[in-house]
């Protein structure tokens, strides 16, 4: 899949996290998007496992056929990258991928903790910050990313 998909650069990464900011998040917000995610994760039959917290704590959770334990230790990795940088996972790696190395050998962080793998992005609230994280994890990384974008889209009304 990843093949088929564009790679984002480094602005159009950024211009993602600056329109998607949400006015507010409530636990109906986290069930109505992670229920979105879903939705569109079963029309593709995507083999993920769907994370969404907010201030440490797990609001939504599912994994899907073909997804396995190993999806939900990726979820956390990726998840600390976001609560750290306050910036997508797939924007961090790339950041480091621009700059002529990885996460992996300059981050100087525990791999086994932190994962700058796309597909997670930060809940960015307006007036708060960053106050969470929505993962997805099973896909390329590119596409990880893509379908939390595209859910985060469709939850927000804007293309």
């Amino acid at each position: 899949m990843e093949s088929n998909m564009e790679t984002p650069d480094i602005p159009t990464l950024e211009e993602q996290e600056r329109r998607l900011i949400l006015d507010s998040f409530t636990y109906d917000d986290a069930w109505a998007l992670g229920t979105l995610l879903v939705e569109l994760a079963r029309e593709r039959q995507a083999p993920v496992a769907i994370d969404i917290t907010r201030g440490g704590q797990q609001l939504f959770h599912a994994a899907l056929p073909g997804s396995t334990p190993d999806n939900d230790a990726w979820i956390a990795r990726k998840r600390r990258v976001v609560e750290r940088y306050h910036a997508s996972s797939y924007l961090v790696g790339s950041r480091f991928r621009a700059k002529g190395t990885t996460f992996e050998d300059s981050s100087r962080l525990d791999l086994d903790t932190y994962a700058a793998h796309g597909g997670a992005f930060p809940i960015r609230v307006r007036g708060a910050g960053v106050i969470g994280a929505i993962v997805v994890s099973g896909l390329p990384q590119v596409a990880d990313h893509a379908l939390v974008v595209e859910a985060l889209e469709r939850f927000v009304g804007t293309p």
